[in-house]
C-alpha cells in the first residue's frame, strides 16, 4: 500500500495519477492540467537553486507555482505581500508553510505549519464542504494569507480545479461565473457586500460560499441568502491552517457569530477570560519566535466565544477590542451589528476614544447616506445606554486589510484625529 500523501507535492503527484488531463489551475496568465501543473512546478523548483527558505512575493500565479515548487524541493515556503519582505529567521525543521497573520491589531506574527497540519486541514475541509473531483473553486483571496493558500491544498487533494484571480474584482468574478461551473468560493464579508451591491448573482453550480476573515452581520447574511448565495460562515486563522469551524444548515438557524462545531479530532474550550482555546491536528507548530502553543498543545486565541450545549461555537469578537464605557463592557461587534441593520448604512465600524467621563467613549464610523439622527434613534431602540455611540463620523470607506478585516488601530487614530 502506498503511503498516504501529505505534502502539497505528494497531493499533486497523486492527482496526476488519477486525473492527468483534468483542469488543475486556471488563470488569465496560463491554464494548467494536473500533468502540466506538476511539470511546471518541477521546472520552477529546478530553476530556483535555493537551499533554504526565503520570503517570496509576486503575482497570484507566481505564489501558486512557488507553493508547489517549494513542496517538490521539500523546502519551507513563506509567501508575503511585496511590501513586507524581511530577513528569514530560523524555522522549525518540519515547517512546510509560513504564513504571516493579518496584523489587524498590531504587528503581524508568522505561523509555522507542517505538511501534516496542512493536509489534515485540507481533508477536514473537503469532507465538511463536499469538495470532490470535477469541482471548481474560485480563489480571489491573497495567496500570502492562509485563506488563499489553503485552497491550493484542498483542490490538489480532491482533484478539483482552482480558478485563480489576481485579487478581488467583481467584474472578473461575474465573468468567471459565466465561463466556468464554479462550485465553491471563499469571500470576506466586504467582498460579499460588493458583489451584492453590483447585482452579481451566484451561478446555479455554486454549492458553497465560505465567509470568513471578519465578522458577518445579520443584515448582510440575510441579503446574501435572499439573493441565493449558499453562505457558510466560518472561523479559522493562520494558526489553524485556515478553516477550523464552519456553520452548516444542520447546525440550526444562523445568528451572528455562529460558526458551528470545530472540525473532527479537535478540542475546544473557553478560558476563564472568555477566550477561545483550541487543540488538535491542524494547530500550527508555533510562531517563528518559538511562542504560540502551551506545554499541553493548546492555543489560546485572541477571540472571545461561547459554546452551547451541542458544542456549537459562537465567536463574540476580539478580546482586545473590548471597550469599557460607563463602567460596562461594550464590544464593538455588538454596536456594529445593531447599526448595520439601520437603512442607509453601507458599512460601519465602532471604536473607542479615551474620555474622562465614559472611560471609552463609543465612536461610530459610518459609510452610507443614513441620516445621523435616524441612526442614533435606531441605536437607542436596540442598545443599552453604555453602548450608544456618543460620536458619529462619516467616511467614504473603512480601513480594511487585504482579507477584509477592519484595521482597528487605524480606526482609533481616525477617531482621535476627528476629535482634535
Amino acid at each position: 500500500m502506498k503511503p498516504e500523501p501529505t505534502s502539497l507535492a505528494d497531493l499533486l503527484r497523486h492527482a496526476v495519477e488519477r486525473f492527468p488531463a483534468a483542469p488543475a489551475l486556471l488563470s488569465d496568465e496560463r491554464n494548467f492540467s494536473y500533468r502540466d501543473l506538476c511539470a511546471a512546478a518541477q521546472r520552477v523548483a529546478a530553476a530556483s537553486g535555493q537551499n533554504q527558505a526565503a520570503q517570496h512575493s509576486g503575482s497570484a500565479l507566481d505564489l501558486a507555482l512557488g507553493a508547489y515548487a517549494h513542496s517538490f524541493e521539500n523546502r519551507s515556503f513563506w509567501p508575503v505581500h511585496r511590501s513586507t519582505e524581511q530577513n528569514t529567521p530560523l524555522l522549525h525543521p518540519e515547517v512546510a508553510l509560513i504564513i504571516s497573520t493579518s496584523g489587524s491589531e498590531g504587528q503581524p506574527r508568522a505561523a509555522q505549519l507542517s505538511n501534516a497540519q496542512l493536509s489534515s486541514a485540507a481533508k477536514a475541509a473537503n469532507l465538511h464542504l463536499d469538495l470532490k473531483s470535477g469541482d471548481v473553486w474560485l480563489n480571489c483571496l491573497p495567496l500570502y494569507h492562509i485563506g488563499g493558500q489553503s485552497i491550493l491544498w484542498r483542490c490538489a487533494l480532491a482533484g478539483a480545479t482552482v480558478v485563480l484571480h489576481e485579487g478581488f474584482e467583481p467584474d472578473a468574478i461575474a465573468r468567471d461565473f459565466a465561463r466556468h461551473a464554479i462550485t465553491h468560493i471563499s469571500l470576506v464579508p466586504a467582498m460579499l457586500a460588493r458583489l451584492l451591491d453590483a447585482g452579481i448573482a451566484p451561478p446555479p453550480s455554486l454549492r458553497c460560499a465560505m465567509i470568513g476573515g471578519a465578522a458577518l452581520s445579520l443584515p448582510l447574511y440575510q441579503r446574501g441568502v435572499a439573493a441565493g448565495w449558499p453562505l457558510r460562515p466560518s472561523y479559522g486563522m493562520s494558526e489553524t491552517g485556515a478553516q477550523i469551524a464552519t456553520w452548516q444548515p444542520d447546525d440550526g438557524p444562523w445568528h451572528e457569530g455562529l460558526v458551528g462545531r470545530v472540525m473532527p479530532g479537535h478540542e475546544i474550550a473557553i478560558a476563564a477570560d472568555g477566550r477561545i482555546r483550541l487543540r488538535g491536528p491542524q494547530l500550527m507548530l508555533g510562531y517563528v519566535d518559538g511562542s504560540g502553543l502551551d506545554a499541553d498543545g493548546w492555543f489560546t486565541t485572541g477571540d472571545l466565544g461561547r459554546l452551547d450545549a451541542e458544542g456549537r461555537l459562537t465567536v463574540l469578537g476580539r478580546a482586545d477590542d473590548m471597550l469599557i464605557s460607563g463602567g460596562k463592557n461594550v464590544h464593538p461587534l455588538e454596536v456594529e451589528s445593531c447599526l448595520a441593520a439601520c437603512p442607509g448604512v453601507i458599512d460601519v465600524a465602532v471604536t473607542g476614544r479615551p474620555d474622562p467621563v465614559w472611560g471609552d467613549l463609543v465612536v461610530a464610523l459610518v459609510v452610507g447616506h443614513v441620516d445621523i439622527e435616524e441612526l442614533l434613534a435606531h441605536a437607542r431602540e436596540h442598545l443599552h445606554s453604555a453602548a450608544l455611540p456618543r460620536r458619529v463620523l462619516r467616511l467614504d470607506r473603512l480601513p480594511r486589510n487585504a482579507t477584509g478585516k477592519l484595521e482597528r488601530t487605524t480606526l482609533r487614530q481616525l477617531a482621535r484625529e476627528a476629535e482634535a
